[in-house]
């Protein structure tokens, strides 16, 4: 995690999560500006491979305890989510999205968009999520 002020005079806090593309690519796992927090695209990719590979419902709810991880080390919370963006390989697991994200967000309701796409970045995965949120 780093901290720096910008321009703005606003604290950036960027926080990693060791992955090793991220100093390679030039990005975050996370960025905090002021009470904004920003969670990259998050997947269910560890270090030992795809967690649940295949399995949409078992991805999602992963990659949602990866991207809690990273709103906790920015101060903030599930709660504080705003907007969800989520990206499958196959429309077809829509139920078994729904489920996942409605078992974590069903009473937070955050403005939230789902698109297919044809590939991510390894084959066994099937979403990636990224979110934002606002610290009150």
């Amino acid at each position: 995690m780093s901290t720096d002020s910008g321009a703005s005079g606003v604290d950036r806090q960027n926080i990693s999560s060791g992955g090793p593309l991220e100093p390679v690519a030039g990005y975050s796992r996370a960025v905090r500006l002021g009470d904004w927090v920003a969670v990259s695209g998050s997947t269910s990719l560890g270090p030992d491979g795809v967690a649940h590979p295949g399995d949409c419902y078992g991805q999602a709810i992963y990659t949602l305890g990866v991207i809690e991880q990273a709103l906790a080390e920015a101060g903030a919370q599930m709660s504080d989510v705003v907007r969800t963006r989520s990206f499958v390989t196959d429309i077809g697991m829509l139920d078994d999205f729904i489920r996942a994200h409605g078992e974590v967000f069903g009473d937070i309701r955050p403005a939230s968009t789902l698109v297919e796409v044809s590939g991510l970045i390894h084959p066994d995965l099937v979403i990636e999520i990224e979110v934002d949120a606002i610290i009150p």
